[in-house]
């Protein structure tokens, strides 16, 4: 194993890093990865945390192949769903007994805070436990008779799943693809993204020693233009979920259109959320800086375009920018840190090109909009909270998904000219509406173009509600009772009730 560790700050004294096991889970073999190594970063600090050996396109054969095979296998086929629920509330236990170590991990491989991947495991280890408690109620479905038949509608896994998961929260993302998957009886390949594998392999190995058949899991970390192409490809992948950008999320479905298998896609998002006159002031500025600059504004849901009713525009956003400036920046284990580094220098570049680019178009920065300079956040990959105005909805800073810590303002003057500017976009993931009057959002909400619409609040989740994007923001949903359907194939069965010889045939 080559790894450098990165000299912890002060504020994670005993909580250093510690390396995984340079090793990725093929078919249920754990081996080096048979590609070229990738550095990992801590984002606080730019120095590498470890070296990991890629996965290579025949690793994805081998995965496939060892799924196929374990899926197919009578020792977890014919599992009773109840039967195959326990082995989703021993990977819970896994996940809640290792919480603080997978936590750590992601923390110093994403530069999110240690109290928000505290969260984000929490919620991994709730996805399992819900998806059990969903395999424990399920029913199949007796359907009304329309002839001298019973009917019913059953469902049957797939296969093998390949599984996308994204670089922003990868523990979360992870579970809300594997437990759904395997609580409908697949086998799941999982790619982490290239930067940050660590937290993946770390659940994969707790996974894996939870008693999970062997071959049913692999975890195959790599480059994307190569494992990602493979996995999408190959002949034994019965469906593909992915979360990510929608460059890459078209190519997938042009594969699966052309292979005709299922995909899941929850791809990008420029979400508006929007002040109404009769909002309180003071919920609705948290709210939105909740909603734009938690997670550094790596989140598909982040609030980046405001609108704000012009009658209080000025009033709110004066507000809203010096709250936004201060708000504590720093690395992710300081218990202190509001807003930690972005996931990579190469991120946080594309950011603050786009600042320099709405500047161009004729933005006003507020607030924030340059790389910090002070020697405690030198080296590491650090964009301030940005909050610019002055630009039209047309601008690219306002239809293009930057995917940091900036903020776009807008005045709107009336619904009509509101509803116009918020749906005026390539996405459709998500919305948020602050007012102190539920019988005007609610038409509002039903008039926004958006798979999740929250109402005086935002970016808050369940597992067991169904999200999903419309428009260029992704196909399908997850989460939910529907979740496991999702990664099911539906089969009809008549069962002829007739005692007498088809009268056709005579």
């Amino acid at each position: 194993m080559s790894t450098v560790i990165a000299e912890p700050t002060t504020a994670a004294a005993g909580q250093a890093f510690v390396p995984v096991p340079d090793e990725i889970l093929v078919g249920g073999r754990w081996r080096r990865g048979g590609g070229p190594e990738s550095a990992v970063l801590d984002p606080a600090t730019g120095d590498v945390l470890q070296r990991v050996g890629q996965a290579t396109a025949d690793d994805v054969d081998a995965a496939a192949r060892a799924g196929a095979a374990a899926a197919a296998d009578p020792a977890w086929r014919d599992l009773l769903p109840h039967q195959r629920a326990r082995h989703l509330v021993r990977i819970a236990d896994a996940i809640e007994a290792g919480a603080a170590r997978l936590a750590l991990l992601q923390t110093y491989n994403t530069g999110k805070t240690l109290a928000e991947t505290t969260a984000l495991v929490a919620s991994a280890a709730g996805t399992f436990r819900y998806f059990a408690a969903a395999l424990e109620t399920g029913d199949d479905e007796l359907t009304s008779r329309r002839g001298n038949s019973l009917t019913m509608s059953v469902h049957e896994p797939i296969g093998v799943i390949g599984a996308i998961a994204p670089w922003n929260s990868p523990v979360a993302s992870d579970a809300q693809k594997i437990a759904p998957a395997l609580a409908a009886g697949n086998a799941v390949v999982l790619k982490p993204a290239e930067w940050t594998p660590l937290v993946s392999l770390a659940l994969g190995r707790l996974i894996d020693e939870s008693g999970l058949p062997k071959g049913l899991l692999s975890v195959l970390p790599g480059r994307g233009s190569v494992l990602g192409e493979a996995i999408v490809t190959h002949p034994g992948v019965g469906k593909v979920t992915f979360t990510g950008g929608t460059a890459t999320g078209r190519r997938i479905a042009h594969h699966g259109a052309e292979r005709l298998i299922p995909v899941s896609l929850e791809l990008g998002g420029k979400s508006p959320t929007i002040v109404l006159d009769d909002a309180d002031v003071d919920v609705a500025v948290n709210g939105v800086l909740y909603g734009i600059f938690s997670s550094t504004g790596q989140s598909c849901v982040a609030g980046s375009r405001l609108f704000v009713d012009r009658k209080i525009y000025r009033e709110f956003v004066d507000t809203l920018a010096r709250k936004a400036s201060q708000l504590r920046v720093g690395p992710g284990l300081d218990p202190r840190t509001q807003v930690g580094p972005m996931v990579h220098p190469a991120h946080r570049d594309s950011v603050a090109a786009y600042v320099d680019l709405a500047r161009a178009e004729g933005g006003r920065v507020l607030c924030g909009g340059a790389i910090p300079d002070e020697d405690r956040l030198r080296g590491g990959a650090y964009y301030p909270p940005t909050v610019i105005e002055g630009l039209g909805n047309d601008a690219r800073a306002c239809q293009e998904e930057i995917f940091g810590p900036v903020l776009v303002a807008l005045p709107f003057d009336g619904e009509e000219d509101l509803v116009a500017m918020a749906n005026d976009s390539v996405y459709g993931l998500a919305a948020g509406i602050w007012t102190g009057d539920y019988r005007r959002a609610w038409p509002l909400a039903r008039r926004l173009a958006a798979g999740t619409v929250w109402v005086n609040t935002y970016k808050q989740f369940s597992i067991s509600t169904p999200f999903g994007g419309v428009k260029e923001s992704g196909l399908g949903v997850e989460k939910g009772r529907a979740g496991i359907a999702a990664y099911s194939r539906q089969k009809s069965v008549y069962l002829g009730l007739d005692t007498q010889p088809h009268p056709w045939a005579d």
